[in-house]
């Protein structure tokens, strides 16, 4: 049974992706904006994002928000300990191209820790959840992350943010050297969902930099509660989710591969890039 604060995160993820649905066949009529190089957004991303916090306010009016689209704004009594972290769509480039592979995601943090995820895939109707110390589910059946010993024969999951280009060189020289033992590197446009399917087994690794914490945050709990680890490239903790304080690297995985990851980054040099 999901907790009560899934519960309301849940309707909240439903409401931004129905509204995703609802567009997701007159692409060619949306606005589309390039925040960055690379790097866009479309007038859906905003209607999804207010769909999602009229829900979330409803329901806890007093918890801060940080949102994609949005930014950060303060409950209606002020600072709290509490943030919603939110991506209305967490793959928008695969969205605005009809490929059909993005998600809602939305995490509730207490501090810097986020102790509720809902990661939410509406073409598929698949639900990813998690609460702090009560494991990881996919449509409420329990997930745990893959048992894989290290590279050989392993799937690994990686982004190319816009914002990490000029590091491109460094990031391929580090897929070559993951490739000489791994099955595959995939990209797939969707940190959230790369996160989730570490979660559920579905592949055995991510790493990406250049993510924030609106990418991360509900998939770095899910990954936990799936009996996984997360870290940046050197194995930090991956910093507070509840603040946008730049972007920032991830690596996701079990035990095992997360150490065999980090070390080819290392000794490919990508990880000295940053």
């Amino acid at each position: 049974m999901l907790k009560p604060a899934v519960t309301v995160m849940v309707k909240a993820a439903r409401a931004g992706g129905n509204i995703l649905l609802r567009h997701m066949h007159k692409l060619d009529a949306l606005n589309v904006v390039e925040k960055e190089r690379m790097d866009y957004a479309s007038e859906v991303d905003g209607l999804a994002e207010a769909a999602i916090v009229k829900e979330l306010r409803r329901a806890n009016p007093d918890y801060a928000i940080l949102g994609e689209e949005g930014g950060a704004q303060k409950g209606k009594a002020g600072p709290s300990r509490f943030t919603y972290v939110i991506d209305p769509l967490d793959g928008t480039s695969n969205f605005l191209r009809g490929f059909p592979h993005w998600c809602v995601s939305i995490a509730l943090v207490e501090g810097a820790e986020p102790m509720h995820a809902v990661v939410f895939d509406p073409l598929r109707n698949e639900l990813f959840t998690a609460t702090r110390g009560s494991g990881a589910q996919l449509n409420e059946h329990k997930i745990r992350i893959g048992e894989r010993k290290g590279l050989p024969g392993a799937l690994i999951t990686t982004g190319f943010a816009p914002r990490e280009r000029s590091r491109a060189g460094a990031q391929l020289a580090c897929m070559g050297e993951m490739l000489a033992e791994a099955e595959d590197v995939r990209r797939t446009g969707s940190a959230a969902l790369d996160l989730a399917y570490v979660a559920a087994g579905r592949s055995d690794g991510y790493f990406e930099a250049g993510v924030h914490p609106w990418d991360i945050a509900a998939g770095v709990l899910l990954v936990r509660e799936a009996g996984g680890r997360v870290s940046d490239f050197k194995g930090a903790p991956t910093g507070p989710l509840h603040i946008a304080t730049g972007s920032r690297q991830l690596l996701a995985g079990n035990l095992r591969m997360t150490a065999a990851m980090q070390k080819v980054i290392a000794s490919s040099g990508y990880a000295t890039s940053f």
